[in-house]
């Protein structure tokens, strides 16, 4: 008797936190979703409450009550999207795993495209946003000048406007797996696995209902960790400002000899020695604070304990 082949799965991962008010549009989403794949794939959909104060978790657990492809899950308490969303990996038993924002801001349809592109061979297949409909300009803004900073400090592996709306392979969610770091940029750590990538273009949408858990305060704490994680520009500061303070101390040097040799202007007495030592050790110190964020940055790094090096194909 030839065995029956097991038919590939698809893991729907769902953080949420406070979405109480939400929470109806996108059980009827997410089981439209769900349906509309089935017949091809086996579906499970995970929901992490990162410790809501509403009614999220009773909602959840009603909707896991009346579908058995959904699981609930709830944190001890608000531990934030990110390790949320890290639990929901660590859950997923699908051979792709896709994650989305419980706002309904990612379209699920776009799932559909994901699919596909991941039946094509991709690993990771980022959501990119051709647009954002009811943000403020400043927001937008805002978020534009944060992915293009980042890649100009050096974070080269993170996708502009491309938020946590994904798919990932089994073969890209271990390799993400590995990566267990405390202060966590998936976005980033994303893009650091490599292996064969995809975007798909979708309109983002508004918020269905509710308000975004992603106010100023929370989306500048955002930034930094993501700048912090994977640029080591900041420790590298000291660096610029010695060589600034190293070139105002050279114009200074051209300035005295302009004014003290070839026009004999009078200078108080000292003033010119007492300046340029001031700024000679400034820069010295700044130099040698530049040296040690190099060692600093160094044991940064070795302390988050990533893989040297990860396998895309082999041919034994």
């Amino acid at each position: 008797m030839n065995e029956v082949a097991r038919r590939e799965a698809i893991s729907i991962v769902v953080p949420c936190y406070n979405e109480a008010a939400v929470f109806p549009y996108l059980q009827k989403a997410l089981s439209e979703l769900a349906d509309s794949i089935v017949q091809l794939y086996d579906v499970e959909i995970i929901l992490i409450d990162d410790g809501s104060c509403d009614a999220t978790w009773e909602k959840i657990c009603a909707f896991s009550a009346v579908d058995s492809r959904v699981r609930g899950v709830a944190l001890s308490r608000n531990f934030g999207h990110q390790a949320a969303l890290t639990c929901g990996y660590d859950l997923a038993t699908g051979d792709a795993v896709v994650c989305m924002d419980a706002d309904l801001q990612d379209p699920p349809e776009v799932v559909l495209e994901m699919i596909r592109r991941w039946r094509e061979g991709a690993d990771v297949v980022y959501g990119v946003r051709a647009s954002r409909e009811g943000e403020t300009a400043f927001k937008r803004w805002t978020a534009k000048l944060f992915y293009r900073l980042l890649r100009a400090m050096g974070a080269k592996y993170v996708r502009e406007d491309a938020g946590d709306f994904r798919l990932l392979s089994r073969r890209g969610l271990e390799a993400l797996q590995k990566m267990r770091e405390e202060h966590r940029f998936i976005r980033g750590m994303v893009g650091w696995i490599g292996f064969r990538v995809v975007e798909v273009a979708y309109e983002r949408k508004a918020r269905v209902a509710g308000v975004t858990k992603y106010p100023f305060r929370k989306m500048l704490l955002f930034a930094l960790n993501a700048i912090v994680s994977f640029s080591a520009f900041p420790l590298r500061l000291a660096y610029v400002m010695a060589f600034g303070l190293s070139a105002m101390l050279m114009s200074y040097l051209v300035y005295t000899f302009y004014r003290h040799v070839l026009y004999h202007a009078e200078l108080v007495p000292g003033w010119t020695s007492l300046i340029l030592s001031i700024m000679a050790f400034g820069a010295m110190n700044l130099f040698c604070l530049g040296i040690i964020g190099e060692y600093v940055g160094r044991i940064y790094e070795q302390s988050k304990q990533r893989p040297l090096y990860l396998i895309g194909a082999d041919t034994h």
